[in-house]
Order: C-alpha cells, then structure tokens, then sequence
C-alpha cells in the first residue's frame, strides 16, 4: 500500500558527505513517521533517524551532529543528509514507515529496498 524507494547511495572517501532520498508513494503528512535504518555487513539492522509527522526527530548516538533528517512533504520525499562520513558508516541505509504510532503488523509497516553506503579511503 505504501511504495519506499531510496536512492543516493554510493561511494566516497572520509569526511565527504552524501544526501539519501526515501520517495514515498502516499503522502508523508498521513504517516506518523518516517526513518532511516541501517544494516552495516555482518551487523543487525539499526535505527539511525526518525522524524514524526510531528516533526520531532530522534539519532542514533553514533550519527549525531554529523546526521540530519529532513522531509519536504511537497515531494512526499524524507532525506538524510549524511557529513563527515565515516568507515564505520559503511551499511546498506533502508528507508521505513510507520503508518500509525500504536498500531504493529502487516499493513501499518513498510520498508524501502535499500541503498549501498560504502565510505572507504
């Protein structure tokens, strides 16, 4: 019901930057949030920004200060702005949304395919 299409991955050598781009296919504004998660190879998926429809946002730990999550909703499109790239950033970066704050299961979660971070010197 909900199409997520990353795009911007690729890439760059230390402290360069890359922008990612989540392309819905519904508007983002009935969606209660948007974020970007993170799958380095051999490590478990891990969240690395949300932002509500709200406009709250949460960061990992590791990416703050270096990371911003945006959404332009004209575009129906949420961004992660990614400076001062690390090895350690290195991950396929998935796009996901969360229809609804207190409703789990098929339907209400739905996740992008995926875009190659590689950050190598």
């Amino acid at each position: 019901q909900v199409q997520l299409v990353e795009s911007g991955g690729g890439l760059v050598q230390p402290g360069e930057s890359l922008r990612l781009s989540c392309a819905a296919s519904v508007s983002i504004s009935s969606i209660y949030a948007m974020s970007w998660y993170r799958q380095p190879p051999g490590k478990q998926r891990e969240l690395v920004a949300l932002i509500t429809n709200g406009g709250s946002t949460n960061y990992a730990n590791s990416v703050k200060g270096r990371f911003t999550i945006s959404r332009d909703n004209a575009k129906n499109t949420v961004y992660l702005q990614m400076n001062r790239l690390k090895p350690e950033d290195t991950a396929v970066y998935y796009c996901k949304a969360d229809r609804e704050r207190f409703v789990v299961g098929p339907g209400y979660q739905y996740w992008g395919q995926g875009t190659q971070v590689t950050v190598s010197s």
